[in-house]
């Protein structure tokens, strides 16, 4: 069963406005290292991923942490293989598409 806050990331992935600034004003509050990669995402913020990587639980959390900080240093070619890899292992996480489908900051 979904909670709150997976329904919140979907929305975000979704495209739903209001779901970017729940998120954000979670990130100081939250324990849910998912929430903190879609704040590090949106905010552009390295400390939510520090963060994040503390609280991740599980392969699919520290890696979704590491797809996340590739793609706020701007190395697309390492997002690009990392994240093939990692939604070949999980087709269904919709967090990781999104994050791959955001434009890549140029350094």
């Amino acid at each position: 069963m979904p909670t709150d806050q997976t329904s919140l990331l979907h929305r975000l992935v979704g495209g739903d406005p209001h779901a970017a600034t729940e998120i954000l004003a979670l990130a100081s509050t939250t324990d849910s290292a998912s929430v903190l990669v879609a704040a590090a995402m949106l905010a552009r913020d390295a400390g939510h991923l520090a963060r994040a990587a503390a609280l991740a639980t599980g392969a699919r959390e520290r890696q979704l942490v590491v797809l996340a900080e590739a793609h706020l240093e701007g190395k697309a070619s390492l997002l690009d293989v990392l994240v093939r890899d990692h939604l070949a292992d999980h087709p269904d996480h919709l967090l990781a598409a999104w994050i791959a489908g955001q434009p890549v900051p140029l350094h």
